[in-house]
């Protein structure tokens, strides 16, 4: 921007923000997010800091002047290991305060108001820590809630965590691990220098210090910790919430000081208010609050649903969100042909991680976002897993920005595209086009595919570009002398990939129907074709031609007749089974000697059998693909959008649109915590 374009930018961020301030500070409406205000407020700083010499005395900013183990050892915990239920809106809250009510009234206690003890729910890693005659004698992970990890000697080089406490007693006692922003930034900037990965955020970090087999390490990290749960003691329990905290502090441990008695749900929502506007205040990260019934008698009387204690539960802040501006908008052409438009943005900080790109999907949602390159756009990291544009702030437009139009020739080949009526994608009408080959090469050597050690995307590319391989089959037939001339392989490594190639010859059903990359054909469904010809007496494993032989007999009614299939799906499966191209590549594959593994699962045993399972957010202690493996082996299905169809919505943190489809149509929502339990 030239210093003109510097001033105007400067004037209308100021006026924006002037706008939004009256309704946050006056109103107590507010129209955006906080995360999106401190977005404007933080460029506007950086603006004026720069060009000192456009700012004006009604700016915001001038309102102020101025030994190591071998390996871990488990435990079972004395106390099972709870945790909370999640919500994320001002109904669920009052619908779980109507439901204390009514179970409390069934039991002959009538309230018109109930006492609440809120709490700051710490985003760190849960810990249980024992002392015996006050002496610390051991702290656990939280595991499966039955089974955790000692890990003791990391705990110990804490300095917050009482080696003796003040009082000569027995008590097993749970709290939160957690690093501060100033050592976070510090440790980040260090592994920066020493060519490490940072870690994406505190929470990371403090998990990755509690288990490091070296304890030099965690005590070089600066962990704190905070202790919130008294869960077992040789003595009386207190009466209330409120009192086991103050306990907690009598007898030495550290409790963070900002919990509250609230009396009725309204101070309840007032203190999740103040928070999630301060929440940024503190040294360590927050993301929401914990709400306990105060009475331990009625803690008691209410019990738990053997997931989670009834009277407890966690309301979240809502997903974090930035401003950037979109530098440009250019297309990505995929194995399918498929032409998506990204987003680059300026590089903006959204949960704990820098964003400059983000998916616009297709023409469709351009038109409906009307977002144009130059605009300035509200981001939100959703689970902290993809960035979605939330919407343009028109306000902020001048003249410059830039409508996006589709190509009407493919950015690589210069085909001419097309779009199918009722599709909202656009695709490359050349078959062969490079983008397409490459894309297919790559998602079938993929981790989810054939897995292949070593051939990752720039090595695929080369060999592509060097003529080596241009089909499937072309992998398997790969020599150390093709390789040994190519830039990236020394010998070793040529010998390393021609071992991994051999390796991955036995495969299983699900990945080689994946990595086959038939169109309309994801992860599921690839697990929905394993699990037919595993239902048709087959053995155990069995060669390419065998499968080829099945499906090639199947018609298009029989494919959508398969739960989870539909007619998409159904009619490309049939296709592509009798394409001459397909069959022939497939048949020097089974030449090759490549072997299909089947599942030998019976399905009608599973608890979760026939049961649709939606997943959104981002999970603590799975990663995605490790709870879908789970619903799958319970004999559950994955879909990727929500439907009549869908039993349960899997939700973590920062949950994005799919938790409101599920909601509007009364999918059965499912935390995390609760999720493990049904996994048990």
């Amino acid at each position: 921007m030239n210093k003109q374009e510097v001033r105007q930018r400067i004037e209308k961020l100021k006026n924006e923000i002037n706008y939004h301030s009256y309704f946050y500070h006056i109103l107590d409406k507010p129209k955006i997010s906080d995360a999106v205000w401190d977005s404007l407020k933080k460029e506007l700083a950086d603006l004026e800091k720069s060009y000192p010499q456009f700012i004006a005395v009604d700016s915001p900013t001038q309102r102020v002047s101025g030994k190591p183990l071998d390996k871990f050892k488990k435990v079972e915990h004395q106390v099972r290991q709870w945790s909370f239920s999640d919500i994320f809106d001002e109904n669920e809250l009052a619908d779980f305060d109507q439901k204390l009510k009514t179970m409390l009234a069934k039991k002959g206690i009538e309230k018109d108001e109930l006492e609440y003890v809120c709490e700051l729910k710490i985003d760190g890693v849960h810990i249980v820590l024992t002392y015996e005659n006050g002496t610390f004698t051991q702290a656990t992970t939280r595991g499966d809630g039955k089974i955790g990890e000692d890990v003791t000697h990391n705990i110990k080089t804490i300095q917050s965590i009482p080696l003796r406490l003040r009082q000569n007693i027995s008590v097993i006692v749970e709290g939160e691990i957690w690093i501060g922003n100033e050592a976070f930034e510090k440790l980040n900037k260090k592994r920066k220098k020493q060519g490490l990965n940072e870690f994406a955020n505190p929470r990371n970090a403090a998990a990755g210090s509690i288990r490091q087999l070296d304890a030099k390490i965690a005590a070089s990290r600066k962990l704190d910790c905070f202790l919130y749960d008294l869960a077992k003691t040789e003595k009386k329990f207190p009466k209330s919430q409120f009192d086991e905290l103050k306990f907690l502090t009598d007898i030495g441990l550290k409790v963070d000081g900002h919990y509250k008695l609230c009396r009725g749900i309204k101070a309840v929502i007032t203190y999740w208010k103040y928070w999630k506007t301060n929440n940024k205040n503190q040294d360590y990260w927050i993301d929401g609050i914990v709400i306990k019934l105060n009475s331990r008698k009625y803690q008691k009387l209410l019990g738990y649903t053997g997931k989670a204690p009834r009277w407890a539960i966690a309301f979240k802040f809502p997903a974090e969100q930035a401003t950037t501006i979109i530098k440009n908008i250019a297309i990505q052409v995929g194995r399918t042909g498929a032409l998506t438009p990204v987003a680059y943005l300026r590089p903006v900080k959204v949960a704990g991680s820098t964003v400059s790109r983000a998916t616009l999907h297709n023409e469709d949602e351009i038109k409906k976002l009307d977002v144009r390159i130059g605009d300035t756009v509200i981001i939100q990291k959703a689970g902290d897993i993809i960035p979605e544009i939330i919407e343009p702030i028109i306000s902020l437009r001048n003249s410059d920005e830039k409508k996006f139009i589709m190509p009407k020739f493919c950015p690589v080949c210069n085909s001419p595209v097309y779009r199918k009526k009722g599709e909202a994608a656009t695709y490359c009408s050349n078959k062969k086009c490079y983008a397409q080959e490459k894309e297919k090469l790559i998602h079938f050597v993929s981790k989810k595919g054939f897995n292949i050690d070593g051939l990752g995307k720039k090595i695929v590319e080369q060999l592509l570009i060097d003529n080596l391989v241009s089909a499937f089959s072309d992998f398997f037939n790969l020599t150390k002398g093709d390789l040994a001339p190519l830039e990236r392989f020394a010998e070793k490594s040529a010998e390393n990939l021609i071992e991994a190639v051999k390796d991955s010859k036995n495969i299983a059903a699900d990945k080689f129907f994946f990595a086959l990359g038939i169109r309309y054909v994801g992860e599921e469904t690839a697990i929905l074709l394993a699990k037919k010809l595993s239902a048709a007496d087959f053995n155990e494993t069995i060669r390419v031609s065998k499968a080829i032989n099945y499906f090639k007999k199947i018609q298009i009614s029989d494919f959508e007749k398969i739960e989870g299939i539909g007619k998409k799906s159904g009619k490309s499966l049939f296709d592509y089974f009798h394409n001459l191209v397909n069959l022939r590549e497939l048949e020097k594959l089974d030449k090759i000697g490549i072997k299909i593994v089947l599942p030998q699962i019976e399905l009608k045993k599973q608890k979760l059998a026939g049961k649709i399972f939606v997943l959104t957010g981002a999970l603590r202690n799975l990663t995605r693909e490790e709870a879908k493996e789970k619903i799958r082996k319970m004999g559950g299905a994955i879909s990727s959008s929500v439907s009549g169809k869908t039993d349960y919505i899997l939700i973590g943190e920062n949950p994005g649109k799919k938790y409101q489809e599920a909601k509007a149509l009364k999918v059965k929502i499912i935390g995390e915590d609760e999720f493990l339990k049904m996994a048990e």
